[in-house]
C-alpha cells in the first residue's frame, strides 16, 4: 500500500510538472505543400515552392507557436512546359523577383496566435523575403496531424517592384499585380 501511495504521489508530480508545457512537432517537408498564383494583367501564373524546414509549437493542444524555412531556389511554375517555363523560372529568380541565389531562403515566425472556434487560430509573423520582414497576418486551421492556410502576400514590401503599377504608372498591359496568393498544407 505504501508503495501504491509513492507511485501515485510521483505520478503527480510528473504530470503536474508536465502540464503545460509546450510541443514541438516537426513538419515533415516532403508531405507539406506550398502553391503559389501571380497574377497579371493578361492572366496569371502558379506554381510551388518547397518547404526546407518547419516546426509549429503546442501548449495544451493548441497551436501556441511556429517557424519555417522555405526554400527558394525550389521556386518553379506550373502552368507552363518547355522553355517557357524555364524563362518564367529563371526570372522569377533572379534579382527582379526573389533574387534566390543571394537569398536562399525565405523565413516566417510566429509572432502572435489567438485561438478561435473549431481548431482555427489567426496567426501574425514575421515573414523574411529578400533579407526584410514585414508582419503577415492569416488563418489557421489545424486538425489531426495537418495545417492549412491560404495567404496574401504584397511582394513590393519586400523590394520586389518589377513591373509593379505602383511604381510604373504607364506599363499598361504588362504590369504583374503586387499581391501574390500561397495555399499551404503543412503534415506534421
Amino acid at each position: 500500500m505504501k508503495n501504491l501511495k509513492k507511485i501515485a504521489i510521483a505520478l503527480v508530480v510528473i504530470l503536474g510538472t508536465t502540464a503545460g508545457m509546450s510541443q514541438s512537432k516537426k513538419i515533415d517537408a516532403q508531405k507539406s505543400t506550398i502553391t503559389w498564383v501571380g497574377k497579371k494583367v493578361t492572366g496569371e501564373h502558379t506554381g510551388t515552392v518547397n518547404l526546407k524546414d518547419g516546426n509549429l509549437i503546442f501548449k495544451d493542444g493548441k497551436v501556441a507557436g511556429g517557424n519555417f524555412t522555405v526554400d527558394m531556389t525550389s521556386l518553379t511554375s506550373t502552368d507552363l512546359t518547355g522553355d517557357w517555363k524555364g524563362k518564367l523560372n529563371g526570372h522569377l529568380k533572379s534579382e527582379d523577383f526573389f533574387g534566390t541565389e543571394k537569398y536562399p531562403t525565405s523565413t516566417l515566425v510566429f509572432k502572435k496566435i489567438t485561438a478561435k472556434p473549431n481548431g482555427v487560430y489567426t496567426v501574425t509573423g514575421d515573414l523574411t523575403i529578400k533579407g526584410i520582414t514585414n508582419p503577415v497576418t492569416f488563418d489557421l486551421n489545424a486538425k489531426g496531424n495537418t495545417a492549412t492556410t491560404a495567404v496574401t502576400i504584397d511582394r513590393t514590401k519586400y523590394g520586389i517592384k518589377y513591373n509593379s503599377k505602383n511604381f510604373f504608372e504607364s506599363i499598361g498591359d504588362k504590369a504583374i499585380y503586387d499581391d501574390f496568393t500561397l495555399t499551404v498544407t503543412l503534415q506534421y
